[in-house]
């Protein structure tokens, strides 16, 4: 019996690598929209690998449907309380109100910093779910990046597992580290959404695929 289990944990193990290894990157299409799924400092970090990529971003923390349909600019809103807003993108390729190809979403869960927004854990995720569907409605790609590591993730129930729960079985294209993958949990999911899946070593490596994905 135990050589049959080994035998068939083996298998197991070859069968995701083998998965893994015919992935490829996708490709997507500019202009780009950043945001939080969870609230988390991670989206500051997809920021920076944005620029360092070259790649042009808008950005606001709890964007609505209602603003994405705004386009690039977000409709000329401002920062606020609670509110965050980075305009980014290039205005002489992509004048205000050209509608948002591609989303990125930095899954990490923040009390504080949903606290700040004035959401709770479960009104960040019914706002992640209308902005999903929205997103899935007009063929907007949608790109869940979780770079939180090991230290973010957490017991099933946790409001860092609750964001993945609400996110990453609809991206895609996922984007993890291999810390924060370590119970291959976003392999599981990859593999039984079909989506395409990337695991990093560091989060700056994420600067080689997103020029990969947006070339």
């Amino acid at each position: 019996m135990k050589k049959f289990n080994l035998l068939a944990f083996t298998l197991l193990v070859l069968s995701l690598f083998s998965w893994l290894a015919a992935q490829t990157v996708p490709k997507a299409s500019l202009p780009v929209l950043t945001t939080s799924a969870g609230q988390s400092p991670d989206v500051t970090t997809i920021n920076i690998i944005l620029e360092e990529a070259g790649i042009g971003y808008d950005y606001c923390d709890v964007p609505t449907p209602e603003m994405i349909a705004d386009g690039v600019g977000l409709g000329d809103r401002e920062s606020g309380p609670g509110f965050h807003v980075e305009i980014n993108t290039d205005l002489n390729k992509f004048k205000k109100g050209t509608p948002y190809k591609t989303i990125i979403m930095a899954i990490g869960a923040s009390l504080k910093g949903m606290g700040a927004s004035g959401l709770t854990v479960e009104a960040e995720e019914a706002r992640l779910k209308k902005v999903i569907d929205y997103c899935k409605q007009n063929k907007i790609f949608i790109i869940a990046v979780h770079i939180g590591g090991e230290s973010k993730r957490g017991a099933p129930g946790s409001d860092n597992e609750r964001m993945i729960d609400a996110v990453a079985p609809y991206a895609d294209y996922l984007i993890v580290t291999k810390d924060g993958n370590k119970d291959g949990r976003f392999t599981k999911i990859a593999k039984q959404k079909n989506i395409p899946l990337s695991e990093v070593e560091y989060a700056l490596n994420i600067v080689d695929l997103m020029k990969q994905v947006f070339n």
